[in-house]
């Protein structure tokens, strides 16, 4: 597995604290997804109510904060697939 997407996994449970009452994927170009759901978030490729695609360094730029999720999607470096609420309140979770 990449040691990208442990770190992001254990950094995404960090913010989360407790998991996310609802499911969305990141799906990250190249190296897999992470899937965040009332278990926190880890490696999976399961199905889930939103997903956000994004190249890998979008993704770790989102995850240290350099880089606003909403922004990232304005400008096309991240595109959005299935419930935007979900999207917009994991956004202000990672923001």
């Amino acid at each position: 597995m990449s040691e990208i997407l442990e770190q992001a996994a254990a950094a995404l449970n960090e913010k989360l604290g407790g998991g996310f009452d609802a499911s969305a994927k990141f799906a990250i170009s190249d190296l897999g997804a992470i899937v965040l759901d009332a278990d926190g978030a880890r490696i999976s490729d399961d199905d889930a109510d939103v997903t956000l695609s994004a190249d890998a360094e979008t993704f770790q730029s989102i995850i240290s904060g350099e880089l606003n999720p909403t922004s990232a999607f304005m400008t096309g470096k991240l595109s959005v697939d299935g419930d935007m609420g979900i999207a917009m309140k994991l956004a202000s979770v990672l923001a």
